[in-house]
């Protein structure tokens, strides 16, 4: 009897972050995933109770080659300072890697828990408040008009509906940074 060729857990998230890569995190599921790996769907449900398990390595996963990404942006130094580094890296990752983008930043995310502000401003705060002298009231709200520009590229980028060139898109996130510095420095914020 022929040996079966056992398939790990960390195989299927490979083959899985790759399907997403190449066809849509639409395109996730057991089927097209084992037909990735050339087995049956067993060796998935051996190493995952679900889907809903599967898609959620995949999304660690996607996070890790993203965080990774964004951290060879900032180390390059190409970008004036270590926060509008990690906007373009933003950007540039939607744009070189539009699927794994959407799986990232556009899916549904109703049903899942919220980190708090707190959470999700904790590494970009400091940079603000130290870069412009903000307060921290000040530097968060300061972010959040960055972030719906950055993200709205971002999305404009992954779905084909604009597509800038990166030194480009580098020029309005320096305007935009100016001008709400301008912005804020001259008045409260509200």
């Amino acid at each position: 009897m022929a040996r079966k060729t056992q398939v790990f857990k960390d195989t299927i998230i490979d083959a899985a972050v790759e399907l997403v890569k190449n066809q849509g995190p639409e395109a996730l599921n057991a089927r097209s995933l084992a037909a990735k790996l050339g087995c049956s769907t067993q060796p998935v449900f051996s190493n995952f109770k679900s889907m809903e398990d599967v898609f959620s390595a995949v999304v660690d996963r996607t996070l890790e080659i993203y965080n990774s990404f964004v951290q060879e942006i900032v180390d390059s130094k190409k970008y004036i300072t270590p926060y509008k580094a990690q906007g373009m890296g933003y950007i540039l990752f939607a744009m070189q890697q539009p699927n794994l983008f959407k799986l990232l930043f556009m899916r549904d995310r109703n049903k899942e828990e919220h980190p708090s502000e707190e959470k999700l401003f904790e590494d970009v705060l400091p940079l603000i408040m130290k870069a412009t002298g903000f307060d921290r009231e000040k530097a968060s709200f300061f972010h959040l008009e960055i972030w719906a520009t950055v993200h709205g590229i971002a999305v404009m980028a992954a779905t084909g509906y604009l597509n800038l060139d990166p030194e480009l898109t580098s020029t309005i996130l320096t305007d935009t940074y100016q001008g709400l510095i301008q912005r804020f420095a001259n008045e409260k914020c509200n």
